[in-house]
């Protein structure tokens, strides 16, 4: 290992260890290795999502993201309530510590528990071998955040992070490390092939038609093969089978996009009706409009995706809880023992002349034409984190379609119009909706906003000081300081989201 480490380049690839419950627990002058606590909000009854639980929990065989009343009766834990904007000030504070060792240049945060870092010039700088130079900085993040962390070392960032998910979680000092040699020994007949990164449920399976389910039998097949079935992705899984990865930390750096584009997303926190989705859809929209005036931008598109949820799942889950009486997606007070209902249900004022064949049910078919098994919601792929369906978010049914705009533009006026144009167009108003995502694509500069004939110049001008007054009060007394009628709402999730991220300034 000491003669391949010096070798060429060494990159790291640190993860804090359950992060958000970490923090949580050195909060409370607590380990996450031996307190039994998870992240959740209490106030959302035992049917919420837990996003974190520490590793104590995990070795009682807890998983992260199961639900509060799925966690086994007998077990004394602490739920501590999701503080996002806290976890983002700690990641930063963290960020802070490596650059005490490392340039920012040699550092590219992957996301807000994991990084990575070119550790290539500093190991001779420091006088040390990598492993050695990783626990340095583990042990700095430990002593002074009280957050544990895992390592991985490899050759290239593709197998950084591949010691780091399989081979870290094997060894007594948490740090796992990988070269090319190392890769095909312990790595290329690894199972599940979904702990592999960059391959989920869907390209797995799409990979089983062939008879694969590890990288060696990816390293087997034919290139043009891949590049028939994946496109352009066949690339990477081309190299990753091989353990190249030719990109470097500098070249990440240096990427400039040819176009830029924002998005957002959420997980309804239970199955909104038609009406309801229409309501969260246009806080989604006013809040992206305001980071496009903060950002000085215009769009040139928009795109929206909703996925639904089947009532009859939920309440079987539901019943399964404990509850006794639940509200499904369209207001109605039903029994968890009342039976199964049917996956469609009626949105409060739908109207039967409305067509229920939409654009989404099209691509649905189309979908399923190509790969029968895996657009069925039934098809799964068992991986280290349990069962998955193999299209994911998308199994129970979704609608998803993105439009040009003819314009560039960043007025709230004229993009909502469009969003619920779009809205109208491709959602089915009899089903449960779970899920929304809004995207703006084409951004450019503001000053390349399109003015016509048919412009009020005037208006456009009133609509963007008011949005810029609305940013100024915002950014000094927080984010639900002064919001839209539409926040007050019952179904309304954007002042409880704030309040994650800061909702208001002390």
């Amino acid at each position: 290992m000491a003669r391949r480490e010096g070798e060429d380049k060494t990159y790291l690839c640190i993860d804090l260890k359950t992060f958000y419950a970490s923090v949580e627990c050195a909060d409370r002058g607590r380990d996450t290795l031996t307190c039994n606590l998870v992240v959740a909000d209490p106030d959302r009854g035992r049917t919420t999502i837990c996003l974190a639980v520490s590793a104590a929990m995990k070795k009682l065989g807890v998983r992260n993201r199961c639900r509060v009343f799925e966690i086994p009766e007998g077990i004394d834990y602490i739920m501590a309530k999701p503080r996002m904007r806290h976890y983002m000030e700690v990641s930063a504070q963290i960020y802070g510590i490596y650059l005490e060792f490392v340039s920012a240049d040699d550092i590219h945060v992957y996301s807000i528990d994991e990084c990575f870092i070119d550790a290539t010039p500093y190991l001779a700088l420091y006088h040390k071998t990598a492993r050695e130079f990783a626990r340095e900085l583990m042990d700095a993040v430990f002593t002074r955040c009280g957050i544990r962390a895992t390592a991985g070392i490899g050759t290239n960032l593709f197998l950084a992070k591949v010691a780091l998910d399989i081979t870290a979680k094997h060894v007594n000092d948490g740090i796992g490390y990988l070269d090319e040699e190392l890769f095909r020994e312990q790595i290329w007949r690894h199972r599940p092939i979904t702990d592999i990164w960059g391959i989920g449920p869907g390209i797995a399976a799409r990979l089983a038609k062939y008879g694969v389910a590890d990288l060696m039998g990816v390293a087997a097949l034919d290139d043009a093969l891949l590049y028939r079935e994946f496109g352009v992705t066949a690339e990477y899984l081309i190299d990753h089978a091989q353990g190249i990865e030719p990109c470097t930390i500098a070249e990440i750096h240096a990427y400039v996009p040819e176009a830029t584009s924002i998005a957002s997303g959420q997980v309804l926190p239970r199955n909104y009706s038609y009406r309801e989705a229409r309501t969260v859809l246009r806080e989604m929209v006013d809040t992206s409009v305001l980071d496009l005036v903060a950002k000085r931008a215009v769009c040139d598109g928009i795109s929206l995706y909703v996925g639904y949820a089947s009532d009859a799942r939920d309440l079987a889950r539901i019943g399964a809880s404990g509850s006794a009486r639940v509200t499904d997606s369209c207001g109605q007070v039903r029994a968890s023992t009342h039976g199964l209902l049917p996956d469609a249900v009626s949105a409060p004022h739908a109207t039967r002349s409305r067509p229920v064949a939409h654009a989404a049910d099209g691509i649905r078919a189309r979908q399923a034409a190509r790969d029968p098994d895996g657009a069925a919601p039934s098809a799964v792929f068992v991986g280290e984190h349990g069962k998955r369906t193999v299209r994911g978010k998308r199994a129970y049914g979704y609608a998803e379609a993105s439009r040009k705009l003819g314009e560039r533009t960043n007025s709230f006026k004229r993009l909502m119009a469009r969003f619920d144009a779009l809205f109208d167009e491709i959602v089915n108003p009899s089903r449960p909706i779970k899920r929304i995502n809004i995207g703006f694509g084409g951004l450019l500069p503001e000053e390349f906003a399109t003015v016509d004939l048919f412009t009020d110049v005037q208006a456009e001008q009133t609509e963007r000081n008011l949005a810029e007054a609305v940013l100024a009060v915002r950014d000094r007394y927080g984010k639900n300081s002064l919001l839209r009628g539409t926040s007050y709402k019952d179904e309304a999730t954007g002042r409880d989201r704030n309040e994650q991220v800061g909702g208001h300034h002390a």
